[in-house]
């Protein structure tokens, strides 16, 4: 009997059957929202219209919601776009009738193998033993393993020469103290007056410098302590950048996305300048722009990035920027490079303390004029429009304003071109850490973009939006004269006259050797600058 055979609690009855007597279903039909048994399912199986217009799924609980919500219609076909089962009236008039549809059956076979396929990959990925979780770990101990065995063998080298060496300088020190006990110890025991008085002078000498003994001084002044004063220091910095890889290492591994190492700029790439004063050159290798003197900073410098290998490869470089100059990073063509106003550039700018991002857009514009045809007269002619390339400029942050700490001024950029449709500029801090400035989206389709960076020279303080009328009114002579200058390694910049040298309001004559507050001779030589460099 039916009473003893034991259902799945989730086996689908038929809706047609007596309550006490239901089978299993075999089919349910969508319009008719029931599910039938194979002696009820024959009706819908051999009337025609039933057959043609009655939908048949797999047993389903339906709980209402085979009908469209905002049409009340049968749902009959899937949308592959929007993943969602719609009705007829979706399809061929609302929002969906420009979507790939399909009936049931066929979405159902489609998106089966979709899934085989999917699982398939995702099976070949756990089984790769290349990014197992055994492998991955095993992995990620061995590296953070090697920082810190690396930073623990530095740490102990530091403190092995140190105590060892102010050890023995200590011993050495004790000597005095050794000396004076054993003459205390010797003169107490003297029982005859006239030897204790005889040894008493030498006693208290050695009583007295027993006493300027200071244990915890360090080691004795001399070449022997500058030596180690060296070492010590040489073993410190690896101390610190060893530590500095550690902690660098467990952020990468935690947070990825702004914690990545620095990964060093090819050495294939080089700087190619556009325009080159004689204070300015170019290291031997062609990775520096070098400044010999601080008045060649008042113009302008262009340089491409290129590559040196014959087919030339690469979307990333990373470059670090004096803050002596303003500057423009980023891509652009060789007629922007030429006049840097007409052409295509996209890229990130610092001037005047606010980083701005610069974009080419294409405008309509009218540029020269076309005859009409069938007319000969100047009167006739009509102005042919064209799409001419703009330059936009969009301030990205403002002094003093709510913005990463990094982006008021990034020393260190690092370009990815993520060729050929954006262009994502970042603020690396040390080693690991880097923060995200903008990402700019390419619109021109030219071939000739090339890499860039151009440096600016920073206004001193005399042209001032208050004086420069003032100062430019006077002419060529006076510009020139302020022009000559002596910048000193802790920033002070000192205007040169025939007779001396000017910072605010002291003078110091030429005939005397001056020093600056910091203590170095005034237009003492000063050692190359590095204005920019690609790392």
């Amino acid at each position: 009997m039916s009473e003893n055979i034991k259902m799945d609690p989730q086996t689908i009855l038929c809706d047609m059957c007596a309550e006490e007597d239901r089978k299993p279903a075999k089919k349910t039909c969508m319009k008719c929202e029931i599910s039938m048994c194979v002696q009820h399912l024959q009706a819908h199986l051999t009337t025609p219209v039933l057959l043609q217009t009655h939908p048949l799924t797999e047993p389903m609980a339906l709980c209402g919601n085979t009908k469209c919500s905002q049409h009340g219609k049968l749902l009959e076909y899937y949308c592959l776009d929007d993943m969602t089962c719609v009705c007829v009236s979706c399809a061929i008039e609302d929002q969906h009738r420009l979507h790939n549809m399909k009936t049931f059956s066929t979405a159902h076979k489609e998106l089966l193998e979709k899934l085989k396929a999917e699982q398939l990959i995702l099976q070949e990925k756990t089984d790769d033993e290349n990014v197992s979780l055994e492998k991955w770990e095993k992995s990620e101990r061995e590296k953070l393993g090697r920082c810190s065995v690396r930073l623990i063998e530095a740490v102990t080298k530091l403190r092995d020469i140190s105590l060892t060496s102010v050890q023995s300088s200590v011993s050495a020190r004790l000597g005095p103290i050794k000396t004076s006990k054993s003459s205390l110890e010797a003169a107490q025991k003297e029982k005859d007056t006239f030897r204790f008085l005889q040894m008493y002078s030498q006693v208290h000498q050695d009583v007295e410098k027993a006493k300027t003994v200071d244990l915890r001084k360090g080691l004795e002044p001399g070449s022997h302590r500058d030596k180690l004063v060296e070492e010590i220091k040489q073993n410190g910095e690896k101390m610190v950048s060893q530590a500095s890889q550690f902690w660098g290492s467990l952020l990468t591994l935690v947070d990825p996305e702004h914690h990545q190492e620095l990964v060093p700029t090819g050495s294939d790439l080089i700087f190619e300048p556009q325009s080159l004063e004689h204070d300015v050159l170019l290291s031997t290798d062609k990775r520096k722009v070098l400044c010999t003197n601080w008045t060649a900073l008042y113009s302008s410098h262009m340089f491409f990035i290129k590559s040196t290998l014959p087919i030339p490869d690469f979307k990333r470089w990373v470059i670090s920027i004096s803050k002596d100059c303003d500057w423009a990073i980023g891509l652009c063509d060789s007629t922007y490079a030429t006049n840097m106003i007409d052409g295509h550039v996209y890229g990130l700018c610092y001037k005047d303390n606010q980083l701005t991002s610069v974009t080419t857009e294409s405008s309509l514009g009218i540029n020269e004029t076309q005859p009409r045809k069938g007319f000969r007269s100047q009167a006739t002619q009509r102005p042919r429009q064209l799409y001419k390339p703009a330059v936009s400029k969009q301030v990205i942050n403002t002094p003093g304003g709510n913005v990463e700490p990094q982006m008021n001024r990034p020393e260190i950029v690092e370009v990815v071109w993520n060729f050929p449709s954006s262009l994502s500029f970042f603020s690396r801090i040390g080693q690991h850490q880097t923060v995200n400035i903008l990402t700019i989206k390419i619109s021109s389709t030219s071939s000739d973009l090339k890499p860039f960076v151009r440096l600016d020279g920073l206004e001193n303080e005399m042209y001032s939006n208050a004086a420069r009328p003032t100062l430019y009114g006077m002419g060529y002579q006076v510009q020139q004269q302020y022009r000559n200058q002596w910048k000193c390694s802790c920033g002070k910049i000192y205007n040169e006259s025939s007779d001396g040298y000017r910072y605010g309001g002291s003078f110091y004559p030429k005939s005397s050797q001056s020093t600056c507050s910091c203590g170095r001779p005034i237009a003492s030589p000063l050692s190359i600058a590095v204005l920019c460099e690609l790392l």
